[in-house]
């Protein structure tokens, strides 16, 4: 015995104007982004800052503390115990014994003084996990771990971002046995007009 199932569509054509508008309410759906893609778009949003600050500090305590400006385009002022130098394209400023002194640097010196966004910039080579929440300073962020293999030696990072879609912290280390240390960068005042970069006179 067979039994024969068939629907019958009176209205086709109301019938496909409904499948027509489930399909595009469904196409239109956001498409949620894993941790790579966050942290691919805060380095498209931090690597565009107009300004910024950072505080460095170093586990390793020969290392002194670092705080840095930066204005865009190639601008960085660096205070430091010793005292202020400033980096303007390829050109630095040193001061010392009340002396200022203009050192010109080999194209892409600069670079070395970048660490603060090296990391950004660094993004599509690195392995990123993501670790839920955590309060940082009083307030809410989302951790990741950033793992950079592609160069030697191999660095793991852990950096923290705010609900504005900005870095908080990181945690860099890197090195091994004695000579392995952490670094640690605290971000703050984005675009702030009031950071001005200028050398010395």
């Amino acid at each position: 015995m067979t039994t024969d199932l068939r629907i019958t569509v009176r209205r086709p054509h109301a019938f496909l104007s409904a499948m027509a508008a489930i399909l595009l309410s469904t196409a239109t759906l956001p498409v949620w982004a894993g941790p790579k893609e966050e942290l691919q778009a805060l380095s498209v949003k931090f690597l565009a800052l107009r300004s910024y600050h950072v505080k460095m500090d170093n586990s390793d305590k020969r290392v002194p503390s670092m705080e840095i400006d930066f204005q865009a385009p190639n601008r960085y002022r660096m205070q430091m115990p010793m005292g202020t130098q400033y980096v303007i394209g390829d050109t630095m400023y040193m001061t010392i014994d009340g002396r200022t002194m203009r050192i010109p640097m080999p194209k892409g010196t600069m670079t070395q003084w970048r660490e603060s966004d090296r990391a950004f910039r660094e993004i599509d080579q690195m392995q990123i996990e993501g670790l839920g929440a955590e309060v940082v300073n009083g307030k809410p962020t989302k951790k990741y771990r950033m793992s950079q293999t592609a160069h030697k030696p191999a660095t793991t990072s852990l950096l923290w971002v705010g609900g504005d879609g900005y870095p908080v912290k990181m945690e860099t280390t890197g090195g091994s046995g004695k000579r392995a240390s952490t670094v640690t960068v605290h971000y703050s005042r984005f675009n702030d007009p009031s950071i001005k970069i200028d050398p010395p006179k």
